[in-house]
């Protein structure tokens, strides 16, 4: 019997620690990027703020202040183009000072005077990002399934409702792992049914549907709870129980109980874990105009770290088991440092990218907005859509107009009569203005409004009318009718 030995070539892309760390620090808002530096500070003895840095005895004479390892500002950066306008629209003449401050003391592990270590330390709460990765990580998931599961937590909202949709969490797994739909769905039911129940949910209905299901057959009036839950909860609203109940043609009283049990729930089921508070957006960037030309600069949310020569200048003379630490931590020092660098260097590159696309946005408003695809801005900055999709979450820019998440300045587009293409942020913006000026007697249904954007070249069809309708939380032709 022969044995055959077969030599295969291939490629496969292997996640460096530094990799995953600039991978998740990508993926931070600029309020978590801050909680996570300040963990990393009082963790690495080796790390310290620029600004906070106090001189040791025999340190560095001064000037030479430019030796020290430090993650800062990208600065200001030209826009190149200007765009068309009568200049006397609201610009920034220059860019405003931005300071971030999240309002919570963080202290190192307690101690005595004398320098010992305390022996008690009190834990920080833990928030629902933390409460939902530790159940994760007790569930015996597999390695793929547990990057599955952190990439959906960390697009849980505040409230508990999953921000992304399911292809945006598959972009972000890539190229670590190729996740499917139905594997992502999978992973997300699971988390759907952690504490507290109806985390990860899309919306309220499936989010009481959720709780729904882990009650006892026997509750009264159940499977009228999940009927209402699932397909009336917009006629309940408007209408009340009574007039539901005429409507579905069940008893008053049943839909009462069934309206009863449903308000019983908890509609923010991650409120429990995370109290609502005030949320500030810290802005990423800011796009102001000088001089006709659109610029970018970053916000100055990042503060500059460096590295602690002291500790630095104890390698090689302490203890071996001291040594090896120090050493360990100066690598995780730098891998940080530069990791913030590729941060603040990639937001500011995709700022640039979506303001030198959307300028006409900045110019003229909502209507002015061109389509513009993640894959475009991958191609023209030569990174992965998933790296594209990663820096707009939760990163905000700063504009004349008010200040927008990145993604705002993302949709699709629909091919105009002229030729050319119209955005569906921009298509929305002129329903909008079409259905604020009609007579509120008589209503512009979907089919009309297909029409008139027809007439002004723009072929879409009416259940796209609908869909974008929908999306703005603007109600039919029928209930928007007034006598």
């Amino acid at each position: 019997m022969k044995t055959v030995l077969q030599t295969r070539l291939g490629q496969q892309l292997t996640l460096t620690p530094q990799l995953r760390q600039a991978i998740r620090l990508l993926q931070l808002s600029a309020a978590e990027l801050e909680t996570e530096i300040n963990a990393a500070i009082e963790a690495n003895p080796l790390l310290e703020r620029e600004d906070e840095a106090v001189p040791e005895p025999g340190g560095d004479p001064p000037g030479n202040e430019g030796e020290r390892e430090a993650a800062s500002d990208a600065g200001k950066d030209e826009i190149v183009g200007a765009p068309e306008g009568d200049g006397d629209r609201e610009s920034f003449e220059t860019a405003p000072d931005f300071d971030w401050d999240d309002g919570h003391g963080r202290s190192r592990n307690g101690g005595t005077d004398d320098g010992e270590e305390g022996e008690y330390q009190v834990a920080a709460p833990m928030d629902l990002h933390e409460h939902l990765m530790w159940q994760l990580r007790l569930s015996h998931l597999g390695p793929g399934d547990l990057l599955i599961g952190e990439a959906l937590i960390e697009a849980i909202g505040g409230d508990g409702y999953l921000e992304l949709p399911l292809e945006d969490i598959a972009a972000c797994l890539k190229p670590a792992i190729h996740a499917g739909h139905d594997e992502i769905e999978a992973v997300l039911h699971l988390i759907q049914h952690f504490d507290p129940v109806g985390v990860g949910a899309r919306n309220l209905s499936e989010c009481l549907g959720i709780q729904l299901g882990l009650l006892a057959p026997e509750t009264p009036e159940l499977e009228l709870a999940r009927l209402v839950a699932a397909q009336h909860l917009d006629a309940l609203a408007r209408h009340g129980a009574a007039r539901l109940a005429a409507q579905i043609k069940r008893p008053v009283g049943a839909v009462e109980q069934a309206v009863a049990l449903l308000r019983s729930l908890d509609p923010k089921p991650g409120a429990q874990v995370s109290p609502a508070g005030a949320e500030f957006i810290v802005p990423d960037a800011i796009a102001y105009r000088q001089g006709g030309v659109w610029k970018v600069a970053t916000a100055g949310s990042q503060p500059a770290l460096g590295i602690n020569r002291h500790y630095e200048r104890l390698i090689g003379k302490a203890s071996r088991e001291d040594d090896s630490y120090l050493r360990t931590q100066l690598q995780e020092a730098r891998w940080l440092i530069k990791s913030l660098e590729t941060r603040a260097d990639t937001l500011l590159r995709v700022a640039k990218a979506i303001v030198r696309q959307q300028s006409g946005f900045l110019e003229h408003g909502t209507q002015a907005m061109r389509p513009l695809t993640l894959r475009e801005v991958a191609e023209e900055l030569g990174l992965h859509e998933s790296t594209i999709s990663r820096a707009t979450t939760r990163k905000y820019l700063r504009t004349p107009r008010g200040t927008f998440e990145f993604k705002y300045f993302f949709a699709s587009g629909i091919a105009t009569d002229a030729g050319g293409e119209a955005s569906s942020t921009a298509i929305q913006a002129m329903m909008k203005k079409l259905i604020e000026s009609e007579n509120p007697r008589s209503p512009l249904s979907d089919a009309r409004l297909a029409e008139m954007l027809k007439s002004d070249g723009i072929p879409v069809a009416r259940r796209t009318v609908a869909k974008y309708r929908e999306a703005m939380n603007i109600r039919s032709s029928n209930e928007r009718q007034r006598l």
